[in-house]
């Protein structure tokens, strides 16, 4: 038998050698999904899911939106270019009444809160301050001015230096304290219009 091939027969041959090698090496690996396998046959592995940032849920220990107080003012009046704002108004044990608030000098000029101080030659001394603010009980007919010492100074804030143009100045004053009844009362001060407000009780 004459075994030499030409080219042509050569090459014939030669590829379906390659052919059938290739058949049994794909029939060996199995699996034929062509998917990559994990150790327990269920297919690929998911990759884990990214653990949030810190704060972008405030559940998880983020930094909250700082939020806004819950406290209301009582009343806020203006006249002179100046804002007087009362936030509290408290009855105590001590038979008196702590008024507290803010004022903002929005005149454009220094304040020097002469026209509060009030009328009597007693509180001169106490220079410029909120001596003169009073508490008018409508109902009782009845004026409670702010309490003194001994020596005419007044149980109130004073206004040492006076308070700048745009400033904003906390204050107190403190009075006699109306009937256990009484809880609506009018804060004036000056020429002030009259601030509403109410007393709540001391705890």
């Amino acid at each position: 038998m004459n075994l030499r091939c030409n080219g042509t027969g050569g090459r014939v041959v030669a590829t379906i050698v390659a052919t059938t090698l290739l058949t049994f090496a794909v029939s060996g690996c199995g699996g034929g999904d062509g998917g990559e396998k994990t150790g327990d046959g269920k297919g690929p592995a998911s990759q884990p899911a990214a653990s949030p940032r810190q704060g972008d849920d405030p559940d998880e220990g983020g930094t909250p939106t700082p939020g806004r107080s819950a406290r209301e003012d009582l009343a806020e009046v203006k006249g002179g270019g100046l804002t007087l704002t009362v936030t509290s108004a408290v009855r105590g044990q001590g038979g008196f009444v702590t008024v507290q608030g803010r004022v903002v000098n929005g005149s454009g000029e220094p304040w020097s809160a002469g026209e509060w101080r009030g009328d009597e030659s007693e509180l001169v001394k106490n220079g410029g301050s909120i001596a003169g603010a009073s508490l008018v009980d409508n109902k009782g007919k009845k004026k409670y001015l702010v309490l003194r010492d001994t020596e005419g100074r007044c149980l109130c804030t004073r206004f040492t230096g006076g308070v700048g143009s745009g400033e904003t100045v906390d204050w107190f004053a403190q009075f006699p304290a109306p009937p256990e009844g009484t809880t609506e009362v009018d804060f004036q001060v000056g020429s002030m219009p009259p601030a509403a407000i109410e007393i709540s009780g001391g705890e």
